[in-house]
């Protein structure tokens, strides 16, 4: 039952850097990519929903995201959340249609890129940490509810941290790798 605890562990940190995945293709290289809009929340209709919610995203040229926003009373919340993103994007409303042209990317911006793919990082590690911690929580109850010894307890929980171990430095791995992506001109 434990191992079975720890492979669920395990596949929920896959999930975590699965996700830095997904956020770490958001962030752009030089190209118009239709995932470079992925992480956007937009607020309408009372929530807070993903971008491809309300509108379809596509990349009409490398230099250009064209987004089509299905009602026009959220295009001004489209534009917003865009701006605010922290990508660089400015967009350019034309009724139900946005234009989001792409541009070159300074060296500054390449290093603000290279910082949010840090933060993303972070995040991922914050996610593994809390999956590691909740099981910990898990084998320490089952040791004090006298289902399992206190040296099982203690070489499960020097499992998870070997795992946490192996994950962060996969977590630093993919970041390192964007990151020279992102600073390759």
């Amino acid at each position: 039952m434990s191992k079975e605890y720890i492979v669920d562990l395990q596949s929920r940190m896959e999930g975590a850097i699965a996700s830095l995945q997904h956020s770490l293709n958001g962030l752009r290289t030089g190209r118009a990519s239709v995932s470079l809009l992925d992480p956007i929340k937009v607020e309408a209709y009372g929530s807070v929903m993903p971008l491809s919610q309300v509108s379809t995203v596509s990349t009409p040229d490398a230099r250009m995201i064209m987004v089509q926003v299905w009602d026009t009373s959220v295009t001004n919340f489209v534009v917003k959340s865009i701006q605010e993103s922290g990508l660089g994007l400015n967009p350019i409303p034309e009724g139900n249609v946005i234009r989001v042209p792409i541009p070159d990317l300074s060296e500054e911006r390449r290093k603000d890129l290279g910082k949010k793919a840090n933060e993303y990082g972070e995040n991922a590690k914050i996610s593994v940490r809390n999956i590691r911690r909740d099981g910990n929580d898990h084998f320490k109850k089952l040791e004090k509810e006298k289902m399992m010894s206190e040296d099982e307890s203690r070489s499960f929980s020097d499992e998870i941290q070997k795992i946490t171990e192996e994950y962060t430095k996969k977590i630093d791995q993919t970041v390192a790798d964007k990151v020279k992506e992102i600073m390759t001109i």
